[in-house]
């Protein structure tokens, strides 16, 4: 495995490295709120080493309802983009988790095969058969494969503790491990504007944590050359669109802070 510096997460990626170790299939939930870095996390820690990565379709679609057919669809393109021959589309989650296998075993040379599925709350439409499928995909083959690291990742955490971590029925006491993300500390923020070379005050960093939270998808579109206050302008658009505020509710946030600093 290997990472790009990466700020904080020193527990969170040790306990990746022990699973990537163990030499023991794992089965291992991430969760935390957006923009909170888990992506970045899983992709930094094993790029190196990802056989399979799938990210879940979107719910949130004002035109459409994201239906059981375009998950599988999305499923099937990401199986055909990490090298599976083309055959036919599978019609359920029981037949996508079949050829993963199918493909798994078809790339394993024995090293460590570790496999992303991120978003995995969003696959779980209504009616699917997606737990149970993933349920049989694990029970009835993955946790024999010593070789296999699997990561499920997921913003919706109700859903992830609900059918993951606090599962009552096939996946009770599945999971190796558990890893819930949580936003940058003070100190951690600190250290993330020094290696991008940003100067900014402690009092100005609390103040931007005030406002941004500790969320490094944020703080990743600070400018060095800005100041704080600029820097919250340019900012306000993306952020309203992500939280779904109103121009009137980010202004009152960036009341805040001094338009001085």
């Amino acid at each position: 495995m290997i990472m790009c510096e990466i700020i904080g997460r020193k527990k969170e990626i040790a306990e990746l490295k022990r699973c990537y170790e163990s030499g023991r299939a794992e089965f291992v939930a991430v969760y935390g709120r957006r923009r909170v870095g888990k992506t970045f996390l899983i992709d930094e820690v094993f790029h190196d080493d990802m056989v399979f990565h799938h990210t879940g379709l979107s719910p949130y679609d004002r035109r459409r309802k994201v239906t059981l057919k375009d998950q599988l669809q999305n499923f099937y393109f990401s199986l055909l983009r990490h090298g599976m021959e083309d055959i036919a589309q599978p019609k359920s989650w029981m037949e996508a988790f079949f050829l993963l296998e199918r493909f798994l075993e078809t790339c394993d040379n024995g090293s460590r095969q570790v496999v992303f599925i991120d978003e995995l709350p969003w696959m779980d439409t209504a009616r699917s058969g997606f737990l149970t499928a993933l349920e049989a995909f694990w029970n009835g083959w993955g946790n024999m494969r010593h070789n296999l690291l699997l990561v499920v990742c997921g913003s919706a955490t109700s859903w992830m503790l609900d059918n993951l971590i606090n599962n009552k029925g096939g996946l009770y006491g599945r999971l190796t491990g558990e890893i819930k993300l949580s936003p940058f500390t003070l100190k951690e923020c600190e250290e993330f504007y020094q290696s991008r070379g940003i100067r900014m005050s402690r009092y100005n960093i609390t103040q931007a944590y005030m406002i941004m939270g500790g969320i490094p998808f944020y703080m990743n579109f600070f400018n060095p050359s800005y100041s704080l206050a600029q820097n919250i302008d340019a900012l306000s658009l993306p952020v309203m669109r992500s939280w779904g505020m109103s121009l009137t509710g980010f202004s009152i946030l960036c009341l805040i802070m001094p338009k001085t600093v």
